[in-house]
């Protein structure tokens, strides 16, 4: 797809001209003046919402409720079948379990989350239709090993190789562990999201297979970051399991390696707007599979109703 048809250019060759980072011309908050309300969050949070780009919320489940999901991932690894699929991604460094994706079709428990009420409500306000799932994963980091995460949108490689057309998505993660200082918890530009910093370097074939353990594409030089950043902020939301923390498709975000005793284990949901469906990729030769850009299983989630109101 040419550069004049892209709203959102990146993954340019090193010959092209630059293209400076630019303000985002999608909306942050996508429910109409009509619809703003239209959900749990009050102003104040759909205002810190746009500003921050972020929502953190402590202690969302009790962290009891995060027990069954540990007796479900521990029945995972004992399927050879599965741990051997393209699905899991194995630490560069340890050879433990770093990821393993769409865990939504994998788990009954996880499929089920993904549908409550609470969440669903959220995300739908804030982005202004209906939902779908277009990405799933649990990431890990073992105690001691675990290694980090490059700074990055996500968006610009949903984009870029998954063929997203706008900024319309929110993610969800769930922390199944505490996540603290030292064992390598997420960290966050506030108001980056508000810029799209075009990246430098083309998608190579299948580049999904790298990226996964280390992504060295789609990384924003370190002058845009130490913009963004010295604007900004940094930020790393930090609370027991059971938290809750919603963040933009677009904000600059990233990890350190897990210094600490203690394993950090974080789900992931990614929402995608049902009016936001992928296209061609932007910036790739071939979509990537299945399991990290959803392109069949798109219809509508459905709230469960009788899922456990647990604060």
């Amino acid at each position: 797809m040419s550069l004049s048809t892209d709203p959102y250019p990146s993954r340019l060759k090193e010959s092209e001209d630059r293209i400076d980072p630019f303000i985002r011309t999608d909306p942050v908050v996508h429910s109409g003046n009509e619809n703003r309300w239209r959900g749990p969050l009050d102003e104040i949070t759909l205002s810190r919402y746009e500003r921050d780009g972020f929502l953190w919320i402590e202690g969302f489940f009790n962290q009891e409720r995060m027990e069954p999901f540990f007796d479900e991932l521990r029945e995972m690894a004992q399927d050879k079948e599965l741990m051997a699929s393209d699905q899991v991604i194995q630490d560069p460094k340890t050879g433990e379990i770093r990821s393993v994706f769409a865990m939504h079709e994998l788990s009954e428990h996880f499929n089920r989350l993904t549908r409550d009420p609470r969440i669903l409500g959220m995300v739908r306000q804030l982005l202004g239709s209906d939902v779908y799932i277009h990405q799933s994963r649990i990431n890990d980091k073992v105690g001691f090993e675990g290694s980090g995460f490059n700074w990055h949108s996500d968006f610009e490689t949903w984009h870029s190789e998954d063929g997203m057309p706008h900024m319309r998505a929110v993610s969800a993660s769930l922390m199944l562990t505490d996540n603290n200082e030292f064992n390598g918890p997420l960290m966050l530009i506030p108001g980056s999201h508000h810029y799209f910093i075009p990246c430098v370097g083309e998608t190579p074939d299948a580049n999904w297979k790298d990226s996964l353990k280390a992504q060295l594409l789609g990384v924003p030089d370190q002058k845009a970051l130490a913009r963004m950043a010295n604007r900004g902020g940094i930020q790393a939301p930090k609370g027991p399991a059971g938290s809750l923390m919603l963040f933009e498709c677009n904000i600059l975000h990233a990890s350190n390696q897990n210094m600490s005793p203690w394993p950090r284990s974080n789900l992931f949901f990614v929402y995608n707007s049902v009016e936001n469906l992928p296209v061609e990729p932007y910036a790739a030769k071939s979509e990537r599979p299945e399991f990290l850009g959803t392109r069949e299983k798109t219809s509508s989630l459905t709230m469960h109703d009788d899922f456990p109101k647990l604060a």
